[in-house]
């Protein structure tokens, strides 16, 4: 198979035409059902990306394309048409991008959910849904991604933010309180970034030294933040004010809180996190760091002091407690001493100098 049927055939041309009403698309349904933003944005990234495989739309196409098309682009296919002859084509185009198995799975998972709504929808038959979505996971395994967040590293960061913290100017002042506050909630809860992005000051008990999440799914859990974390918040909390909205909130120039119509501090975005954290490590002079970064920093650091591996499943928000031993650094560790283990042989000298024991050059 080479090319996918006439509903494949999108004329970039004719973009962004959608095949039904919103309130009558699978697309839009779907990622209307969603609880939260990160993945509302994750899973409108996976549909778009399918459709753009689909359709057949290059790098430049795309770029040619504006912004409200391509926010929506999934919604130009008709996805309530698929067959398994299509989707197992999609399938094999995903894979031909040379992307991990886990993020081609979560495509064929938001793939499955959409036609699961076009059915909802009496827009295809259960026996169509059923055979369209018949598609077997990719396996294979990568190791975790990101790396390890050295004391150093970090050491030097917060020292950034606590030199803008003593700042004259009201607005490095303000900024380096929040930002160090973040640094050291990150490390101190291993939290993801929407997750901490989506706090609100009333999250945050002080007698408990904790913070209610709302992690995937919409399940609540509670994390807690290590002495030195809370005294860094609650430093930040002084400034910010007792208004109830956001805990870490966007700045505005000046230095002031971005606030909604009833004068509450607004949530900033999971991206606007991480540009707050390169641009903090560009200041501190030392390799970035991602938010996940610190989370897989959390998750070995608690395995090597010997916590169980159900409490910091627990405390992470993982669903399987196979993703957290996926960050235990231990058997690592144990791998790599076993191979210091051996010792390379020390070269010698050749037995003999006579000029046809010279090598031949390679080629």
């Amino acid at each position: 198979m080479t090319a996918l049927p006439d509903i494949a055939e999108t004329s970039v041309e004719l973009l962004p035409a959608t095949s039904t009403a919103s309130d009558r698309s699978p697309y839009h349904v779907y990622l209307d059902s969603l609880t939260s933003d990160e993945s509302k944005r994750t899973m409108r990234g996976c549909l778009n990306r399918i459709a753009r495989l689909t359709a057949g739309v290059d790098a430049e196409q795309w770029e040619q394309l504006p912004p409200t098309a391509r926010e929506d682009f999934g919604a130009t296919l008709h996805w309530e048409q698929l067959t398994y002859a299509h989707t197992s084509h999609i399938r094999t185009l995903l894979i031909e991008q040379g992307w991990a198995p886990a993020y081609i799975n979560k495509h064929l998972v938001a793939l499955r959910r959409v036609l699961k709504e076009a059915w909802r929808l009496g827009q295809m038959s259960a026996e169509q849904r059923d055979r369209a979505s018949d598609l077997p996971p990719v396996k294979g395994t990568r190791l975790p991604a990101g790396t390890h967040v050295p004391p150093e590293s970090l050491a030097a960061v917060l020292g950034v933010c606590d030199a803008a913290a003593t700042s004259e100017l009201e607005t490095h002042r303000i900024a380096g309180a929040r930002d160090g506050a973040i640094l050291a909630a990150l490390y101190s809860t291993g939290c993801r970034r929407a997750e901490l992005t989506g706090l609100a000051l009333a999250d945050y008990d002080p007698g408990t030294r904790s913070l209610r999440v709302r992690g995937k799914g919409g399940k609540e859990r509670l994390v807690y933040l290590i002495p030195d974390a809370m005294a860094r918040l609650e430093q930040w909390i002084a400034l910010r004010g007792r208004t109830p909205g956001a805990l870490f909130p966007p700045l505005r120039k000046g230095g002031h809180l971005r606030i909604d119509g009833r004068g509450r501090p607004v949530h900033m975005t999971p991206r606007a996190l991480g540009t707050i954290l390169d641009a903090r490590y560009a200041q501190a002079l030392v390799a970035r760091r991602t938010p996940h970064d610190f989370r897989r920093t959390f998750v070995g650091e608690l395995l090597d002091a010997g916590v169980d591996l159900a409490t910091t499943q627990a405390l992470v928000g993982h669903a399987s407690p196979a993703t957290t031993a996926r960050y235990d650094r231990r058997p690592e560790r144990r791998r790599q001493e076993a191979t210091d283990k051996l010792t390379l042989p020390k070269a010698r000298p050749p037995r003999s100098s006579h000029p046809n024991n010279v090598p031949r050059t390679d080629g």
